[in-house]
Formats: structure tokens, C-alpha cells, sequence
């Protein structure tokens, strides 16, 4: 099964200059729970805002440059070259940034989406989630709290 994971707020703002603009430890802890030991497909801007990769996922990151290399992941040059890098039999998540859920969105299963009930400046945003092609099959609303400046939800789509 192919899964997008993404957190974003009321107007599908993803994140700005590369960073996230919210911080919720509660999504990080669910994104961790989620896509561990699983292959996780990512843009190289992404990657790169990672201060290394993320432990315990194979990391897969494409990219446009042909010579682009690191340490510890497998660079592609398409979407469809990183599905290919992936077992057939296992869940895939695709984990960004907008350019990349934006190509997944035609190939993608489900989505695991976290929504910061808020809308803030962005220049990187997830693709919209049209009703008549997805099904909202849960969601979970949680209030703002000392650790989470903004109420949120997380919500899983199917694909009908």
C-alpha cells in the first residue's frame, strides 16, 4: 500500500523556507509510530532538512540532480523509480515535501494526515483532497494544550 503522511493546516500549508511552522510533539510521536521500519520516499529538500536520517526507515529521496548522493539513503530520479526501489508487499509511505505528495497523489491508497486547525505563510502546500476520490474513514480531534500551541486532528483518508 502506497500512504502519503503529512501534517498540514486549515488551507493545506505545509511549511515555509523548508521548515515546519507549527510544532506538535503528538504528530512527531504518531509520524514515528507510523512509518517506522517501513521505506519512507521523500524530495532531496526534504531529506536535507533533516538534521540526518531518520532511524530505523529505509530512506529513499528523490531527486533531479544525477549526481546527487548521500550517505545512507537511495537517491532516485522519478516517483516511479522510487516506488520500483520498494517491496511490492509492504506498506510505503511518501513523507514530502508538496512537489512530491503532488505526483504521489494519482499513485497513493491512503492518507495519514495530521490538520493544525489554524492557517498560517507558507510556499510549500499538499495537494487538495477531493471528496469524490477519497474517503474519510477516521479522525481524532485533540485540543490545544501546554506542549500544542493549536488544536488538531488526525484524520485518515481512503481512496475510494
Amino acid at each position: 500500500m502506497i500512504i502519503m503522511i503529512a501534517a498540514t493546516a486549515e488551507n493545506n500549508e505545509l511549511g515555509k523556507n523548508n521548515e515546519l511552522i507549527w510544532h506538535l510533539p503528538d504528530d512527531f510521536k504518531r509520524f514515528k509510530a507510523i512509518t517506522t521500519g517501513h521505506h519512507i520516499i521523500m524530495g532531496r529538500k526534504t531529506f536535507e532538512s533533516f538534521p540526518k536520517p531518520l532511524p530505523n526507515r529505509t530512506h529513499i529521496v528523490i531527486s533531479r540532480q544525477k549526481d546527487y548522493a548521500s550517505q545512507g539513503c537511495t537517491v532516485v530520479n522519478s516517483l516511479e523509480e522510487a516506488l520500483s526501489a520498494c517491496p511490492k508487499d509492504e506498506d510505503v509511505f511518501i513523507i514530502g515535501g508538496g512537489e512530491i505528495y503532488q505526483l504521489a497523489l494519482p499513485h497513493s491508497d491512503k492518507i495519514e494526515l495530521t490538520r493544525v486547525h489554524h492557517t498560517f505563510e507558507a510556499d510549500a502546500f499538499f495537494p487538495e483532497i477531493k471528496p469524490e476520490e477519497w474517503e474519510l474513514t477516521e479522525s481524532e480531534f485533540h485540543s490545544k494544550d501546554e506542549k500544542h500551541l493549536f488544536d488538531y486532528s488526525f484524520l485518515t483518508y481512503s481512496k475510494k
